[in-house]
């Protein structure tokens, strides 16, 4: 069993195209730093592996959409913040 709680937030993807191939690959990418933790993406009443890219892209989220991340493990505070902070970024982009 993982170490660690599980915790969640949730957010708003403001991106004006949603979270498109490009964008869902960096969501992967820094999912993916998190070896030691589950990390799960939810939309509606759909959840995903959020380090999957076919299961990510699945989900369809467009702009406006709100997302459910959940994160169980050593580091899921850490995974959820890194997360958290690169969707309300914007993802280093213009809106």
């Amino acid at each position: 069993m993982l170490d660690g709680g599980m915790v969640e937030t949730t957010v708003v993807v403001q991106h004006r195209e949603g979270l498109h191939a490009r964008l869902a690959a960096r969501l992967v990418q820094t999912a993916n730093q998190f070896k030691q933790t589950v990390i799960r993406i939810g939309k509606d009443a759909r959840e995903v592996n959020a380090k999957s890219i076919v299961g990510v892209l699945t989900l369809g989220i467009g702009q406006g959409a709100e997302v459910r991340l959940c994160a169980e493990g050593a580091e899921a505070e850490q995974a959820l913040a890194a997360l958290e902070t690169l969707i309300r970024s914007n993802f280093g982009e213009e809106l």
